[in-house]
Formats: structure tokens, C-alpha cells, sequence
């Protein structure tokens, strides 16, 4: 079984869209966002995936979502099938925090067409599942930096991060809400050796107003460290809207 976030009560989050951060930006792609998540950071913007009545931890906007209304759980059947007649050659897993739910994510994509493309979005402090590991084509890693607010010894894993390095199928994506954030990327960077050409930098925001004034300062920041650029296409193109 996999649970997994909801649009609407009763109705799994699982869509076609394009890609609309990374590497992949702009690929049309089936989506799959499961629920449940070990860090909490206050600005996320799925909380809805995490933070239920009765979970303290902090988040900006400070709302407790209902877990009934905001979390479902289904057979691995029911969700490859469902994947599987969007139509798309490439898939993205995502939450919350995905590789929480290994194992099952692992029976599910085994049912999915042959020669489906798989992503998966982490937080990078949890190890893939051996048999997920193997069908995944591209992890889209991205690291909590200390504006997320979580404490750096459950976001920054030296281990995990050390084996997201020695994995070429691993990009790394920092969410940048100041440019003093630029100085711990590049910290990491130099720290854990990992690679500038799998690395992205990318704007905190939910609206396209916030995302284009953070960008334009963020570019040339980019630009001075040799780092790569990706916007959030999807916020610019639905909004702060679930299932897009």
C-alpha cells in the first residue's frame, strides 16, 4: 500500500503536467505525490502533506491540515494503473518525502510500462530502496539549507550526501530565498564535492511576483559562481495549485 497526498478529499494527487523545476523543466510528465514527510520546513509549500492537526512543528503560515481530508491511502495496482493511463513516458514521485515509502514505491513502478521514465524528488536524507533504486532513472536532490529551519543534523546527512555525489543520476536543487543563502551552497558544494554541473540553484516562492524579483538577483549570483539556473515554470503557469 502507498499513501499518498490528496487533491481533493477522496482524490489521490496523481496528474499530467510539465516538469516544472531541474533538469527535466518543461517535460510533459505523469506526477505522483505521496505523503508524509521527516523534515518540516516552513516555507514548504505541500504542508499538506505533512503537517496535520496535532503536528506542532512550524510552518509560515501556520495551518493544520486534516489528515482524512488530506491523505489517502491505495493499492500499488491502483496507482500504477492510474499513472499509467495519463499517457506518459516519464514519471515523477514526489511529497512529502518519497523514500519513506520505499518498498512500496518499489512494487508500484514495477507494474508501470516498460520503458517509463522515473524521477524522484528527496530531501536527500533517506536512502533508496534497493528495489526502487534500480528503476530509477534521475533523483532530483534537494538539501535543506538553515532557512528551511530544520536542524542541520537531520537535513544534511553526511553520509547521504556523500552517496548522492557518487550517483550520476543525482542533481542537486537549493532552494535560495536570500542571497546570503548562496555562501552555505557553496559550502556544501566545496565540502561534499559535488559536481557544479549537477547543481541548480532556484528560487523560494509561490507566486510568480516573488519568484521574478528573487531571480533577478539571483542570476547574476549564478552567473559570478558558475552555477545553473531553474525557475519553478509550474507557479508561473497554474499558481500555488495542487495537482498541476
Amino acid at each position: 500500500m502507498l499513501t499518498l497526498a490528496t487533491t481533493t478529499p477522496g482524490e489521490p494527487e496523481i496528474f499530467a503536467s510539465l516538469q516544472g523545476e531541474g533538469p527535466s523543466i518543461g517535460r510533459p510528465t505523469a506526477f505522483v505525490r505521496l505523503s508524509r514527510c521527516n523534515l518540516a520546513c516552513h516555507w514548504c509549500d505541500t504542508a499538506y502533506t505533512w503537517r496535520f492537526s496535532g503536528d506542532n512543528r512550524p510552518h509560515r503560515d501556520n495551518l493544520a491540515f486534516e489528515r482524512g481530508a488530506n491523505q489517502l491511502v491505495m493499492d500499488e495496482a491502483d496507482v500504477a494503473a492510474r499513472i499509467a493511463a495519463l499517457g506518459q513516458d516519464r514519471l515523477v514521485i514526489t511529497g512529502g518525502e518519497p523514500l519513506l515509502q520505499g518498498p512500496g514505491l518499489a512494487r508500484m513502478v514495477a507494474l508501470l510500462p516498460q520503458g517509463t521514465a522515473i524521477e524522484v524528488e528527496t530531501n536527500g536524507t533517506v536512502a533508496p530502496h534497493p528495489a526502487l533504486d534500480v528503476r530509477v532513472t534521475q533523483y532530483n536532490v534537494s538539501p535543506k539549507l538553515a532557512h528551511s529551519g530544520n536542524p542541520a543534523e537531520l537535513a544534511l546527512v553526511p553520509d547521504r550526501l556523500a552517496a548522492w555525489v557518487s550517483d550520476p543520476r543525482a542533481w542537486f536543487k537549493f532552494v535560495i530565498a536570500a542571497p546570503e543563502d548562496l555562501a552555505e551552497v557553496v559550502a556544501l558544494r566545496d565540502a561534499h564535492a559535488i559536481p557544479g554541473e549537477r547543481l541548480y540553484l532556484m528560487p523560494e516562492g509561490t507566486d510568480s511576483t516573488a519568484l521574478n524579483a528573487r531571480l533577478r538577483w539571483l542570476a547574476p549570483l549564478a552567473l559570478a559562481h558558475g552555477l545553473r539556473l531553474t525557475d519553478r515554470l509550474h507557479i508561473h503557469l497554474y499558481g500555488d495549485t495542487r495537482g498541476t
